[in-house]
């Protein structure tokens, strides 16, 4: 018993907290107090007891300025974070690929697209936020249809046909900029491919988040095949697991996610790539608990990010920018101790 014991102290932790039933629970609970906490960030910063002041007091200036601004982009944060974590973990799985981020297949610069024509067009931000949507989903049904016809693997040549049109999409952004009025639409599309949510507002999520909200629920039901999708075609073959049908869904419902968070963010690098192998490095492999725990990972580092981005100085920083500095030196490290999973 005491030989026991002493193992089991041992082991390490990232193996407890697989089998731990409490740490799903307890990161539901720090997602709602991070969320709750970030109402009070920003130049003007606000303690938790301030925040229900203000809501139960009848100061409609504070109260909206806490319902109207802070919380839009407080839930935006953790969505976007969410969503590019949830669908980088998928894309990493279906593909068995480290390497492979949520923008591996277009969708970023496809975005990108669509918002820099909104803007050249003079658009409010809905409609700056549609064409983005759009244009994503659009760029990433090129990149299936694209990779029928080649004459590689059925996984490689998606990569192949979605670096193609990411590329192609990245020179159109690049002919609107040279184009576009250096006084208003420029700057306004730069900031936008910089990676930024201080537009975020109600109107905004309520048009993003039904989108993410069906491709999370489509992953989570696919949880199981997920990790028979992880293995050869022809395991998962005989397991009576289609990998064709099901890397379509796959493909479709983080299609969704990245999409939804384009529209509501512009472009974050390094995100998707980076939280995936976060999560799976302290909670393992299976889908079945790495969804939700890289969703809610997700969300609380780019809450974090984003505190950071709009309190450290007077200007709001572009959380694009703040998630590459951290990106690069992350990937460096995990490349040197070979933690790529």
């Amino acid at each position: 018993m005491i030989l026991l014991m002493v193992k089991e102290k041992k082991r390490p932790i990232k193996y407890r907290l697989k089998e731990s039933r409490w740490f799903i629970p307890a990161l539901f609970i720090l997602s709602v107090i991070l969320v709750l906490g970030s109402l009070g960030a920003g130049y003007y910063r606000l303690s938790l007891k301030e925040i229900i002041s203000v809501l139960g007091s009848g100061d409609e200036l504070a109260k909206s300025i806490i319902i109207n601004i802070r919380l839009p982009r407080v839930l935006a944060a953790y969505t976007v974070g969410a969503a590019l974590s949830v669908s980088g973990a998928a894309y990493q799985g279906v593909f068995k690929n480290p390497l492979v981020s949520p923008s591996i297949l277009g969708v970023t610069y496809g975005a990108g697209v669509g918002a820099s024509i909104a803007i050249v067009m003079g658009l409010s931000y809905f409609y700056i936020q549609t064409f983005a949507f759009i244009a994503g989903i659009a760029a990433v049904f090129l990149a299936y249809v694209l990779s029928i016809n080649v004459k590689f693997g059925r996984k490689v040549s998606m990569i192949l046909a979605g670096t193609l049109v990411g590329s192609l999409a990245y020179s159109i952004i690049s002919v609107i900029k040279y184009f576009a009025d250096t006084n208003s639409e420029l700057p306004e599309i730069t900031y936008w491919l910089m990676g930024s949510l201080s537009k975020a507002n109600m109107r905004a999520l309520s048009f993003a988040l039904p989108a993410m909200a069906v491709g999370f629920v489509i992953l989570m039901l696919m949880r199981n095949r997920l990790n028979v999708l992880t293995l050869s075609d022809e395991e998962a073959q005989s397991m009576g697991v289609s990998p064709r049908a099901n890397m379509f869904y796959v493909v479709l419902a983080s299609t969704l996610l990245c999409s939804g968070a384009a529209c509501l963010s512009g472009t974050i690098r390094w995100f998707g790539l980076m939280v995936p192998h976060i999560s799976r490095g302290i909670i393992g492999s299976e889908y079945k608990r790495l969804l939700p725990v890289s969703a809610m990972i997700g969300g609380c580092f780019l809450l974090l990010i984003d505190d950071i981005a709009r309190s450290s100085l007077m200007i709001d920083i572009p959380i694009g920018l703040l998630i590459s500095f951290i990106g690069a030196p992350f990937f460096y490290l995990l490349i040197r101790k070979g933690g790529l999973k």
